[in-house]
C-alpha cells in the first residue's frame, strides 16, 4: 500500500490522504482501478477518525484506490469553503490519475453525516463532479444547520438530471440526523430520474461507520449486524455503476 498525506490548505488544516495499491506484475488487471474518496462526518466541527481510514481500508481491500479528505471545519466551515476543498481534491485525483492508478471516469465520493452533506453538495452543486455518490446517514436539509457551526444549503433542492447515480443508507432509529434527510434526497433523485439505491435499516444509532466492532469506539449503538450489510450492498451497487472489477481495470 502507498499512503501519503497531501496538504491542500495549511491554514484550514485541509488534507487528502492516499491509500493506493502497489503496482504488481502479478495483478496486471489492477494497473488502473476505480476510486472512492471518503468524507468523514463530524457535524462540520471535526472529521471523525472512525469514518475515515477504516472506510478507506475497506474499499482498498475490495480493490479500489481510496482517499480520505479532511475538509474545512469549525471556524472554517462556512459554505462554500468545504465544497471548494472537495472540488480541489477531486481535481487533484483526476489530474494525478495516471500516477495513482485511478480511472478518472470511475470516481465515487462517500460521505458520512455532515460528510454526506458535502458529498451530496459536490454531486449537485460542484464545479466538478464525481461519477457516483455514496451517502451514509447524510445531512441534507438546511434544518440540520442547528447542529452545525455555520448554515448549510438544503441539497434536495439542488438535485437535477446531472446529479450522479447515488447510493444512500440510513437507519430509522437515528435520532441525530432524522431519516427524512435521506428520504427527501431520494425523492428528489426520483423526480429528476437519477438512478439511486436506498436502504433504510430499522436499528442502529447515528455514526455507525461500518456498523461493526472495528469502528464502534466500543459503543454498542455503533454495532448492528443488519446495518453492517450496507458495505457489501454498496460494493454490489458500485459494480453496476462502474462495471465488474476485472473488466473495468485491465486492458
Amino acid at each position: 500500500m502507498q499512503t501519503e498525506i497531501i496538504t491542500l490548505d495549511s491554514n484550514a488544516h485541509v488534507t487528502i490522504t492516499t491509500y493506493l495499491h502497489n503496482p504488481s506484475a502479478a495483478m496486471p488487471n489492477g494497473t488502473i482501478r476505480p476510486a472512492v474518496m471518503i468524507f468523514p462526518g463530524g457535524a462540520y466541527r471535526y472529521c471523525s477518525d472512525r469514518e475515515g481510514e477504516p472506510i478507506a481500508l475497506a474499499f482498498l481491500a475490495a480493490g479500489y484506490q481510496a482517499f480520505v479528505l479532511r475538509y474545512s471545519v469549525a471556524e472554517n466551515a462556512a459554505f462554500p469553503k468545504p465544497l471548494n476543498d472537495a472540488e480541489t481534491a477531486l481535481d487533484l485525483i483526476r489530474n494525478r490519475a495516471g500516477e495513482w492508478g485511478v480511472d478518472p471516469d470511475k470516481i465515487a465520493v462517500c460521505g458520512f453525516s455532515a460528510g454526506g452533506h458535502l458529498a451530496a453538495a459536490i454531486g449537485t452543486m460542484g464545479r466538478v463532479r464525481p461519477n457516483a455518490l455514496i451517502l451514509a446517514y447524510p445531512c441534507i436539509l438546511e434544518s440540520m444547520s442547528s447542529i452545525m457551526p455555520a448554515p448549510i444549503p438544503s441539497l434536495e433542492r439542488q438535485v437535477t438530471g446531472q446529479t450522479p447515480p447515488t447510493f444512500i443508507f440510513a437507519t430509522s432509529a437515528d435520532e441525530r440526523v432524522p431519516v427524512e434527510n435521506s428520504l427527501q434526497f431520494a425523492a428528489a433523485l426520483d423526480r429528476a430520474r437519477v438512478p439511486f439505491e436506498l436502504h433504510i435499516f430499522q436499528n442502529g444509532g447515528h455514526g455507525l461507520a461500518l456498523a461493526t466492532p472495528v469502528t464502534s469506539a466500543g459503543l454498542r449503538e455503533h454495532v448492528d449486524s443488519d446495518a453492517a450489510q450496507w458495505f457489501d450492498l454498496c460494493l454490489n451497487w458500485l459494480e453496476h455503476q462502474f462495471g465488474s472489477f476485472n473488466s473495468s481495470v485491465g486492458q
